[in-house]
């Protein structure tokens, strides 16, 4: 089944889209990351320019992070002072990045940087993830048990301005979390993701934060990154889609629910081995797409824009027209509905169980 996107001008197979985006929301609870590291690729695969893909994906990503923070914050997993110090830092590589994202777009280049910025990124991530995963495991079958110091300390964390936080239990340099904001800011703004896949490493490795704190935290601080980039894609380039918007949305809010409930069943050694698992795979996907299949051409069902039905009409209207209302509308859809999605879930978990305590 076919659905005409107006603002990229293809069509897309609507059963794919939803069923990619259940799936990614699923691996996005399960990991505390945004998913747009697998979506964006796949939106691509599916014969979306990858400018469009990397635009309305920053905004699903938004609608995930919604929706996954807001019942990490019901749980009280989150630390709202390490992560206002990310976004502090992300802000301003968000701002450096498209910047990057505009001069490579205008020398018609845009689409190779993507491609070679997951390869690589994917690549060293996801190697020395599964690495240290996979040797975590080995220890824990030999039964080897190495007794580490509470928190491993890094060049970064000697910087001045050292301050303490008290949620995550570490006194440190806010210039740490400011750094890692800026990188994971400026990758955010040029590959259409939220940063989670650079992010969560970073607070598990560089930062030191306890594992339970990490997923709710890492999705906070996509909320604020994404919604910049999808409003700085809206207005530079026009390139959010409403209703790719929504089948992505509507797909991933409740995977995401989902992969959070299948988590807690998960030991956080055996996740971090699966992310890595799945960082190297996505890598290697988008090699073979970038070197080896260039020879394919994929072709893409153009459709004549005068002959558009009155709701892609007015989308592509609105876009045009007037792209900071259009991409604020965006931000605001994508926020109520993962909102929307987490109190939902709340409900259902209360009320079945309460249901069983009765049965029982």
């Amino acid at each position: 089944m076919e659905v005409f996107l107006p603002i990229a001008q293809v069509s897309v197979n609507i059963i794919a889209i939803f069923s990619l985006s259940a799936i990614v929301g699923i691996l996005s609870g399960l990991f505390g990351v945004g998913g747009g590291f697998l979506m964006t690729p796949f939106l691509i695969f599916l014969g979306v320019p990858p400018t469009y893909a990397v635009a309305n994906e920053a905004n699903n990503i938004l609608a995930t992070s919604v929706s996954g923070s807001t019942t990490h914050y019901l749980k009280d997993t989150l630390d709202y002072k390490m992560g206002l110090m990310i976004v502090a830092g992300g802000t301003f590589g968000t701002l450096f990045g498209i910047w990057t994202f505009t001069y490579f777009k205008g020398i018609g280049k845009i689409d190779i940087v993507i491609s070679l910025a997951y390869m690589y990124i994917l690549a060293i991530i996801g190697t020395a993830m599964l690495i240290e995963g996979l040797g975590e495991i080995d220890k824990a079958r030999k039964k080897i048990f190495i007794k580490k110091k509470l928190h491993a300390h890094y060049w970064i964390h000697g910087l001045p301005l050292r301050i303490r936080f008290q949620k995550s239990k570490l006194y440190e340099s806010a210039f740490t979390p400011i750094i890692i904001g800026l990188l994971v800011g400026f990758i955010a703004a040029i590959m259409g993701i939220g940063g989670a896949f650079i992010l969560v490493p970073a607070m598990i490795y560089i930062i030191g934060m306890p594992t339970k704190l990490i997923p709710g935290t890492s999705l906070f601080v996509t909320i604020f990154i994404s919604a910049i980039v999808t409003v700085l894609h809206a207005f530079n380039y026009g390139s959010i889609d409403l209703i790719l918007v929504f089948m992505l949305v509507t797909g991933s809010i409740i995977g995401v629910q989902c992969g959070q409930k299948i988590g807690e069943s998960f030991d956080s050694t055996e996740l971090k081995t699966l992310l890595a698992i799945l960082l190297l795979a996505v890598g290697i996907a988008i090699a073979y797409d970038a070197f080896f299949a260039e020879h394919i051409v994929k072709e893409v069902a153009k459709v004549d824009t005068k002959n558009l039905n009155s709701l892609s009409q007015f989308i592509k209207k609105l876009s045009e027209e007037t792209p900071i209302l259009y991409g604020l509308f965006s931000i605001i859809f994508a926020v109520s509905l993962g909102v929307a999605a987490a109190f939902i879930r709340k409900f259902f978990s209360s009320f079945f169980r309460k249901r069983f305590k009765k049965l029982t």
